[in-house]
């Protein structure tokens, strides 16, 4: 067979014996001496599952998660309470009091706890490091204006859940993978920029709607161009190494902003800057997913594609090759208007069995987005340094994706998904043991509880993993025609999750236990929902619904015969 194989590849006919055996397998239309594979195939016995031209299109693409990592986390820091207050040393030249000797203030000072500001008159104290720290700082979000500092960050993430339904719809339907993602960095680096000039609380707000909604289209599109360019061995790993560049972005952000933590406005100018030289520089040598084009009726440039991977692994594609769909083609090889037809008016929605796996994958989604952003935001009522924490969550991201990579190539997705959410949460719930204990450690003795730490670090390493198998998981649940909008509408539940996160992270300020309570809960429902969702390792990429829908059939018969035999 490998024989066969390398002498179709080197030679520009097929030979009669070989034309007969593909012939009986529907490969190859002998009258016109084309050799029809799909992509998928191509990849396989052609281009190579994993050649050095299609990681280096793994890298290329991979660097935006960078961008959209930093957008996503950035009000970890700038919209963070200040970690210390102090009564004002100098007199108030409109009134003749010193604030300094304020009986009130003396006794009501303890110069890290923010509730007894709100008893105090808000000329006689000050944030330690001034009023530009963080936007909480600057507009007096304490007291009865707290639940404002959460508004920014759901807004954000509301963006996303809108913009995920337009890249998804546009990737598909229109501008496809790689000018949506071009689309997504630069209103990304634009609205990031006019963030930082925010003149008050409602505007800001506004303005982290739009950065939600504008860099939405970046996961979408990294994870789908960078699977669909891979063959089956390889697309969980794959997936797993695009979010090295998004734990980079999350590292990337402390060692930003503690230079800059004397204004926050100066953190979101710098993030600015990154998507902007990216879409310059680098998005014109990504080239575009050649299942997508194919699927568009745009063989020609899908070929294209598929040639210069293959040039660039040092191999070399048959001359007489031709591209299908395999259940787009008729008995002579061709497609029919009709059908073509038939795949254009496809929808997820129509379909039953997708619908109800997209449901199903809406419903798990909410509650992995819900805990894994949750937990990262809510680092700050861990009673540790800030810059500290958010340095050990990222690191804990790499050995998640270590870990996730190995599971991925070795245990089925549905289990590995599952059993990492249900750690999750019930690390979470752990952590409602220590957060009493670690409320009154960090009163007397000015520190957290290691345990409780220790505890977090792991539930967000099993988020970290729960987050990206099911990302990875969706891509392979449904086929090329939909298969961004399945991955939009999942990043929408993702988002949808998070969107709630912040409110709990405020509510989390007054009572550590609740919010990691509620954390926990969701994520471990998730793992339970995710049991009903089909297993897809090593099954291959379909093209459409259609297809999908048939071969998954003929894949349970074939399954079911084997065991009654």
């Amino acid at each position: 067979m490998d024989q066969k194989q390398d002498h179709l590849g080197c030679n520009k006919a097929v030979t009669k014996q070989e034309a007969a055996e593909l012939e009986e397998h529907g490969k190859v239309n002998s009258a016109e001496s084309k050799l029809e594979l799909s992509v998928e195939e191509v990849v396989d016995r052609y281009v190579g599952s994993l050649g050095i031209s299609q990681l280096l299109h793994v890298v290329l693409v991979s660097l935006a998660w960078v961008f959209d990592s930093q957008n996503t986390l950035i009000t970890i820091f700038t919209d963070a309470q200040p970690a210390a207050w102090r009564c004002k040393t100098q007199f108030d030249h409109h009134n003749i009091t010193n604030y300094s000797n304020s009986s009130l203030c003396m006794t009501s000072s303890k110069g890290q706890d923010a509730g007894l500001l709100c008893g105090l008159p808000a000329a006689t104290w000050e944030w330690v490091g001034g009023n530009t720290t963080s936007t909480i700082a600057e507009w007096g979000l304490v007291c009865h204006r707290k639940f404002l500092a959460a508004l920014p960050a759901s807004l954000f993430f509301i963006g996303s859940i809108f913009g995920c339904a337009l890249y998804g719809h546009l990737a598909d339907a229109y501008l496809g993978r790689k000018k949506t993602l071009l689309l997504s960095c630069i209103l990304t680096s634009a609205t990031t920029f006019i963030t930082s000039l925010s003149p008050n609380v409602w505007m800001y707000a506004l303005l982290r709607f739009a950065n939600g909604f504008s860099r939405s289209g970046i996961g979408i599109c990294c994870l789908v161009l960078a699977t669909e360019a891979v063959g089956r061995k390889w697309r969980g790993q794959v997936g797993q190494y695009g979010f090295f560049f998004f734990t980079a972005g999350f590292l990337s952000l402390p060692f930003i902003a503690h230079p800059t933590r004397s204004c926050w406005r100066n953190l979101y100018k710098i993030i600015s800057l990154p998507p902007l030289m990216y879409t310059i520089l680098l998005v014109p040598f990504v080239p575009e997913s050649p299942r997508w084009l194919l699927v568009k009726g745009r063989n020609r440039e899908a070929l294209d594609v598929l040639e210069r991977f293959a040039r660039l692994n040092s191999k070399k594609l048959p001359d007489n090759l031709h591209l299908i769909i395999p259940s787009q083609s008729d008995q002579n090889g061709n497609q029919g208007e009709s059908e073509r037809e038939s795949k254009k008016k496809e929808s997820l929605w129509t379909v039953k069995w997708a619908a109800k796996r997209m449901i199903t994958v809406i419903v798990a989604g909410f509650g992995v987005g819900f805990v894994y952003y949750g937990i990262q935001l809510n680092v700050e009522n861990l009673n540790f340094n800030l810059y500290f924490t958010v340095v050990l969550n990222a690191l804990m991201e790499i050995p998640a994706i270590f870990i996730g990579s190995l599971l991925l190539s070795i245990t089925k997705r549905r289990l590995l998904f599952s059993l990492s959410a249900i750690l999750a949460g019930v690390s979470c719930l752990l952590c409602i043991i220590f957060s009493s204990k670690a409320k009154a450690s960090y009163q007397y003795h000015s520190r957290g509880s290691w345990a409780q730490l220790t505890i977090e670090a792991i539930g967000f390493m099993a988020a970290s993993i729960a987050f990206d198998v099911m990302l990875i998981y969706c891509v392979e649940l449904f086929p090329t025609n939909v298969r961004n909008f399945a991955v939009s509408v999942l990043r929408q539940a993702l988002m949808l999750g998070a969107s709630l996160a912040p409110l709990l992270v405020v509510v989390g300020r007054l009572s550590p236990s609740l919010s990691f309570l509620v954390f926990g809960a969701f994520s471990i429902i998730s793992g339970i929902l995710s049991l009903w969702l089909p297993e897809t390792k090593n099954a291959p990429l379909y093209e459409t619904l259609k297809q999908q829908e048939e071969e998954e059939k003929l894949r349970r018969l074939s399954n079911s015969n084997h065991l009654e035999v």
